[in-house]
């Protein structure tokens, strides 16, 4: 399953940073940011819950960029 979330995130070297945190994040199979339009999308592994590997995935980011959000 494939899911789209709105960012915010000051620059596109931070969007780069939040994308491979998302994307070495257990349960997520891919991440894509796309700095111009703010927007991640992720898909997950079979069988993980969208909301719980969301919830990891934002620790994440934040971990890299402290003043990003991702608006779940």
């Amino acid at each position: 399953m494939k899911k789209t979330y709105k960012i915010d995130v000051d620059c596109a070297n931070c969007a780069d940073k939040m994308e491979r945190a998302a994307a070495a994040t257990p349960g997520v199979k891919s991440a894509r940011v796309n700095y111009m339009a703010l927007k991640m999308t992720v898909e997950f592994q079979e069988g993980q819950e969208e909301s719980t590997v969301m919830e990891q995935v934002l620790k994440n980011c934040k971990k890299v960029e402290s003043d990003c959000e991702i608006f779940l």
